[in-house]
């Protein structure tokens, strides 16, 4: 059976399931608000950003909520998937990790809601029948799925998605990704970099090609090299162009968080990483869920570009 921390949570109630979804993602982005300063509030964070790392591709809402319930889940998928994709069986007994998951169907081109809720609504919408619409995102459903842990059965196949910490060629990646990404990059050999202790920076627009220039300094390390990097290429993906010192301090806390998250996914030893969160002090809770979710979204278009792409 899946472990789980002493502060985790399980939404058994079908009732209220869904309000306690919500409610348990408010809670805990209004205790990191109330807590910044706090050396446990990092560690929340952290704890956060490791589960991220290992789940890049759902929304910060649905890694909020897989850390609350399994901190240590490390693939999910629903039940049947389990079995008819994997063919291993979900243990008997095992309490299912609650995610929102997309009602996809299809939807009134004015209002936007499914045909049900179109015919309660107010929208006078009716250019065409409800069977021509296209189908679209209309909302979200508790959906259960289970770890791997909680399963048994065949060996997973090798998903190749962790190395041994050694960064390979993640810098050759990265730096080919650069025009995808649509930043300039170069890096620099030591004897012409003219930036002083800095590792990296990331400047404005580039003249050649106005996109975002990054420049990092040549170095032996390479995995620290690609670490660096990342940082840069989250700084230009987020806020290349804000001028405010204040702001442009607190977003150095999102770069760092998109680099751990893309340096822990890719292998990388992220352990010396510190988040001086003290910086969002002044922030309400839809700030940083503003923030939990460009920190989730750019580590997900940079691994997918460079790692997957």
């Amino acid at each position: 059976m899946a472990t789980t921390s002493d502060s985790s949570v399980s939404f058994n109630q079908t009732d209220t399931r869904s309000d306690e979804m919500n409610s348990t993602i408010e809670q805990w982005i209004d205790e990191l608000v109330a807590g910044v300063d706090d050396a446990q509030a990092s560690s929340e964070f952290q704890e956060w950003l490791d589960v991220q790392s290992r789940f890049h591709d759902y929304s910060y809402r649905n890694t909020l909520l897989i850390k609350r319930q399994c901190p240590e889940a490390t693939r999910v998928a629903g039940y049947r998937t389990w079995q008819e994709e994997f063919d291993r069986h979900v243990q008997e007994g095992e309490s299912a990790i609650w995610i929102w998951a997309p009602i996809i169907t299809t939807q009134c081109p004015e209002c936007e809601n499914s045909p049900s809720y179109h015919e309660d609504s107010d929208c006078d919408y009716d250019e065409t029948p409800p069977e021509e619409w296209s189908e679209g995102l209309v909302g979200f459903k508790p959906a259960p799925v289970f770890d791997v842990s909680q399963t048994e059965g065949e060996p997973l196949p090798d998903l190749n998605t962790e190395t041994t910490g050694d960064a390979g060629d993640l810098v050759e990646q990265l730096t080919a990704a650069a025009d995808e990404l649509g930043v300039t990059v170069r890096i620099v050999p030591e004897a012409e970099w003219t930036h002083g202790e800095a590792k990296g920076i990331c400047e404005q627009l580039s003249l050649h090609d106005m996109q975002p220039r990054v420049e990092v300094r040549d170095r032996e390390n390479d995995a620290d090299i690609a670490r660096t990097l990342v940082h840069e290429y989250a700084h230009a993906l987020l806020h290349f162009d804000v001028d405010d010192d204040t702001e442009r301090s607190k977003r150095e806390v999102e770069a760092e968080a998109v680099a751990y998250v893309v340096g822990r996914y890719c292998g990388l030893d992220t352990s010396g990483s510190a988040f001086y969160l003290a910086t969002w002090q002044d922030d309400d809770a839809e700030s940083i869920q503003e923030r939990l979710g460009r920190i989730s979204s750019t580590a997900q278009e940079i691994i997918d570009t460079v790692v997957e792409g």
